[in-house]
């Protein structure tokens, strides 16, 4: 139960640091693209939902990566990153249906119910290779804790 809890703590701190850093670096990139002036605090943010939805993939991602296994590296990442998507969405609109909101209410032609964006797929997809790689070391960090 103990390596349970703590690939959970782990997975969801993996997800919501890598979002402070990518909204940060997007809004950079956004003032910089558009010319605006360039908020050099580069203020990142997430949600408290985000908690639960990134830890929930310490549920699901190894029972996937498991069966992905003997697949090319780039395949895997692809289907890996439709399963964020998935999850994205899905996510997205129990969310918006419980409380109201979709915290991350998308906008544009690359969006889909405003719940994903399609645009974002070369992310997703460095984020699969970061959380393939990144599991690994989190099976042998809680596998310490068996001993």
């Amino acid at each position: 139960m103990y390596k349970k809890i703590l690939r959970f703590y782990l997975w969801a701190t993996l997800g919501l640091s890598t979002e402070i850093f990518f909204t940060a670096f997007t809004n950079l990139y956004m003032s910089i693209r558009d010319h605006k002036p360039i908020d050099w605090s580069l203020t990142g943010h997430t949600y408290i939902w985000m908690t639960f939805i990134y830890g929930a993939g310490s549920l699901i991602f190894p029972f996937g990566h498991k069966h992905l296994r003997g697949f090319h590296l780039l395949l895997r990442i692809i289907i890996v990153a439709l399963g964020i998507f998935a999850i994205e969405f899905i996510s997205g609109f129990i969310l918006d249906k419980t409380t109201g909101h979709c915290p991350w209410q998308y906008s544009g032609r690359w969006s889909v119910m405003g719940y994903i964006r399609l645009d974002y797929l070369p992310a997703w997809m460095l984020f699969a290779y970061m959380i393939e790689k990144a599991d690994e070391i989190f099976d042998k960090m809680a596998g310490t804790f068996e001993k």
